[in-house]
């Protein structure tokens, strides 16, 4: 569904990415862990069209998107949710959600997927008036995701989305996650609780540098003596 191969980024002399290959199946969980600074939101940004790779390809559904703009790798049905949420603060609930239908191909069905953003988050309808601005982390967090889901995408991807939440928004975090799994969508997550996202994870990579160091399935690098002791304490 999604082939990353030999993606090179660069921030003028500095190389962000360097000859960075992983895919995603339909339907799979993919894992990327790595230290702060290893390049991990750097490759979603590349991805999703807002970074212009140095070298490299990125394929969806067979199509090449490489250095394609975001509108147009939205319309082709990848989604984001970005690192800290970044809501429309003077905006209602509803007017961020209604902002994420923008989609040519998501607006015949906004309405059947507002109700259904509703079910799967009953906060956000009961605050569907309130500023987006005065919700907390973990309410705007569900917003940033149903915002996503309004753009109809077959494959999301997560960019630490439990930064800065509660362990009990954090749980509810990964509840939303393994039930949209579940659903049939596609799943790219970048997530700083290491242990409970390979726990998901069908494909796992680890980024260090810029660079792809290990890969495996989740429960693999679960095992890893390495992956225990750099990122688990183990």
């Amino acid at each position: 569904m999604l082939d990353v191969s030999g993606l090179d980024l660069h921030y003028g002399d500095a190389q962000a990415l360097a000859g960075v290959s992983l895919h995603a199946e339909p339907g799979e969980i993919v894992v990327i862990v790595g230290a702060n600074g290893a390049g991990k939101s750097s490759l979603i940004r590349t991805i999703h069209g807002m970074q212009r790779p140095s070298a490299g390809r990125i394929t969806f559904e067979g199509i090449d998107i490489t250095g394609r703009p975001s509108h147009d790798v939205v319309e082709r049905g990848i989604g984001q949710v970005a690192e800290g949420r970044q809501v429309f603060p003077n905006l209602s609930v509803l007017e961020n959600l209604e902002m994420g239908a923008a989609p040519k191909r998501a607006r015949a069905l906004e309405k059947a997927t507002l109700e259904r953003i509703f079910t799967l988050f009953p906060r956000l309808a009961e605050r569907r008036k309130q500023a987006a601005g005065t919700l907390s982390g973990g309410e705007q967090q569900m917003l940033a995701i149903g915002r996503c889901l309004m753009g109809q995408p077959k494959l999301i991807m997560f960019d630490e989305p439990s930064l800065g939440l509660s362990p009990a928004m954090t749980q509810e975090v990964f509840r939303v996650v393994r039930q949209l799994h579940g659903e049939g969508l596609t799943i790219l997550l970048v997530e700083q609780n290491v242990m409970a996202s390979l726990k998901l994870a069908d494909r796992a990579y680890v980024l260090e540098n810029g660079r792809i160091v290990l890969s495996g399935t989740g429960a693999e690098l679960l095992d890893n003596d390495g992956v225990r002791q750099a990122y688990l304490g183990l």
